[in-house]
């Protein structure tokens, strides 16, 4: 089976997936296999897009999800980034 050569665009496709992954994982906890039931993630999409909470359904997070991906991950690395220097800070 041929490889695909690494190129920048796959490389920061699998980046921006891997940080939106470990987000969800760590964003739903309680509620890793049915993440759309979080009350939490439920919260930050109605804050974000207006949604009601109550009214999120597994189609409407993953079309959240999907139709935002690229603020979602620029906004998880800015966290990331945050994330470190506090840390280096203590």
């Amino acid at each position: 089976m041929p490889t695909l050569p690494l190129t920048s665009e796959a490389i920061a496709a699998d980046s921006g997936f891997r940080i939106m992954l470990g987000a969800m994982w760590r964003l739903s906890k309680g509620y890793r296999w049915c993440p759309w039931r979080s009350p939490y993630l439920k919260w930050r999409i109605e804050t974000y897009s207006g949604l009601h909470a109550e009214r999120i359904t597994a189609q409407d997070f993953w079309s959240f999800a999907w139709h935002n991906r690229r603020e979602l991950v620029r906004f998880l690395r800015w966290a990331d980034r945050m994330d470190a220097a506090g840390k280096q800070r203590h």
